[in-house]
């Protein structure tokens, strides 16, 4: 047995596992009421994740396979901006029903105190900084490394 079958069946016996403990929380300490609740919740995670993350994430990799033609843009720089898709997405999936929630009203303003829009925000802009950084960190990696051949 190879090691990536090895790594492949325990990372699948891992998530099955928290599926299972998951589930068993779920049925043990949440009223059957808010189950409706959850579906719907999990719905729409599904429909960000497939249909705006996955999307964004496949789109950022078709432009950056569509520029080959004029320069080739390698895969570690194609994987660091793939990342910073996917850590937005999250955040966004993350803060974005707080945000919503804080515009609606809680009833009590220490619930929710943060101006979480903005921090989103902020978010983006230090992701945005920490993506270009590692993008030139990784160029000049490259550029310094003698090529074989």
């Amino acid at each position: 047995m190879t090691a990536i079958r090895i790594w492949r069946i325990g990372l699948i016996a891992t998530g099955l596992a928290f599926f299972v403990v998951g589930g068993i929380t779920l049925l043990e300490d949440v009223s059957p009421a808010r189950y409706l609740g959850i579906g719907i919740w999990l719905l729409g995670a599904l429909v960000i994740h497939d249909g705006i993350i996955s999307l964004a994430v496949f789109g950022a990799n078709v432009v950056t396979r569509k520029t080959a033609g004029r320069f080739r843009v390698p895969l570690p720089a194609v994987l660091i901006l793939q990342g910073a898709l996917v850590i937005a997405g999250i955040m966004t999936l993350i803060v974005v029903p707080a945000a919503l929630k804080k515009s609606a009203g809680t009833g009590n303003e220490t619930l929710l105190p943060l101006d979480y829009g903005l921090h989103l925000v902020v978010f983006y802009v230090a992701l945005a900084v920490v993506t270009a950084l590692a993008l030139g960190v990784y160029a000049l990696v490259r550029r310094r490394r003698p090529v074989a051949g």
